[in-house]
């Protein structure tokens, strides 16, 4: 087996129900949704297995839902592979958090009461001034840079050489609309999303979470865990601590963070959570990539049989 590099989705990735199956076969899984309960102070798991979907996808629910669901999915695997070797780990936005924390970086009760209250102050963010995201296909970066430049949108998330997210006010994201299609992408789709997500309009939410982040203990991380900003492997205790903070307005370099990990030396990936939006991201980028998703028991059995000894 090639070396294994576990990844982990974010907001968005949300479903009602996710991992109700895991949590209830594993009673390590079980436990972590117990814990999350008890941390944060109202029942984690109703909203996660029974909804309603309104209520789920409030940030300040979905950040911490998928967290301890995406966790979940990595202890069941653990305790199904038991001697696994993980080479390091990746996140997409808010799930570069599970992956910190699957590294030893940061504890379970840390992050889960940080993603809390990242998705409290980004919803707060968006209602301060409302923003929207443009999902874009078919351009190249020096197309999108004049976009941007024209319209006033930024750059968002590069999820792969043929799709990349663009972000900003709502009058900007229409006039990016516009200039996409007349530019010649393939699509523009606008996202349905609470606001302009990763862009200058989180400043507020950024600034709120570094004073938090002030009372939070890192650790330096036991395997590589590749940062959203840079693409690159996170370094000290306190260098990580700055990158999560500018994570918040910095565009997700994902396209980087897959193409660091493939000269790591990873060939294999596992996306713990629900969905499997970062495999097909990754089919996109290394195509000779083995990709694996678990998020429910037949999703984990497979897994834990194609994984082998």
């Amino acid at each position: 087996m090639s070396n294994l590099a576990i990844i982990f989705p974010g907001q968005g990735a949300q479903a009602v129900g996710m991992t109700k199956d895991i949590a209830g076969a594993f009673p390590e899984c079980r436990a972590l949704f117990q814990r999350a309960n008890e941390i944060l102070g109202f029942d984690l798991a109703k909203v996660c297995f029974e909804g309603p979907i309104e209520e789920l996808t409030k940030s300040s629910n979905t950040q911490p839902a998928i967290f301890v669901a995406s966790v979940a999915c990595l202890a069941a695997l653990r305790s199904r592979k038991p001697g696994m070797q993980i080479s390091a780990t990746a996140g997409l936005s808010s799930g570069e958090w599970a992956a910190l924390h699957a590294a030893g970086a940061i504890s379970f009760e840390d992050a889960l009461k940080v993603l809390e209250a990242r998705g409290r102050f980004m919803q707060e963010a968006c209602e301060q001034e409302k923003g929207a995201m443009l999902s874009v296909i078919g351009l190249d970066v020096a197309a999108l840079e004049e976009v941007c430049r024209k319209s006033g949108a930024e750059m968002a998330n590069m999820n792969s050489p043929e799709q990349t997210v663009l972000s900003g006010r709502v009058e900007a994201i229409e006039a990016a609309e516009k200039l996409t299609k007349e530019a010649g992408a393939k699509r523009a789709i606008r996202l349905n999303v609470a606001g302009a997500f990763h862009s200058s309009l989180m400043a507020p939410a950024a600034r709120r979470l570094e004073e938090m982040l002030g009372t939070v203990a890192f650790k330096s991380p036991s395997i590589p865990v590749i940062s959203n900003v840079t693409g690159k492997a996170h370094g000290t205790p306190e260098e990580i601590k700055a990158l999560m903070v500018r994570q918040v307005t910095a565009s997700v370099q994902w396209v980087s963070c897959v193409q660091t990990l493939k000269g790591m030396g990873a060939g294999a990936y596992v996306e713990c959570g629900p969905g499997k939006v970062l495999t097909g991201l990754i089919r996109r980028i290394d195509k000779e990539a083995v990709l694996h998703n678990i998020q429910d028991l037949p999703s984990l059995e497979q897994v834990a049989g194609a994984l082998g000894n």
